[in-house]
């Protein structure tokens, strides 16, 4: 049996937190090294605007696979 929606919509919520997450920390820790000192809110709101492009890339790359898979049939 496949996954429910519910189950869907947990797992892709649990991976955009995780994302977000790990992108702050890695805002945190890689930025200096570049020479640019940032607040943790700062990290956070970077964190956000790239949490938000991976949302829409993969939405749309989604959308696209779908319509090669269904312009296929």
């Amino acid at each position: 049996m496949g996954q429910s929606k519910r189950a869907s919509m947990i797992e892709a919520l649990a991976n955009v937190a995780i994302g977000y997450g790990i992108s702050v920390a890695a805002n945190i820790a890689v930025m200096p090294a570049f020479g640019y000192h940032i607040t943790v809110g700062q990290a956070a709101g970077m964190g956000l605007i790239f949490t938000v492009i991976s949302i829409v890339r993969s939405y749309m790359l989604r959308r696209a696979f779908n319509w090669l898979h269904l312009r296929g049939e």
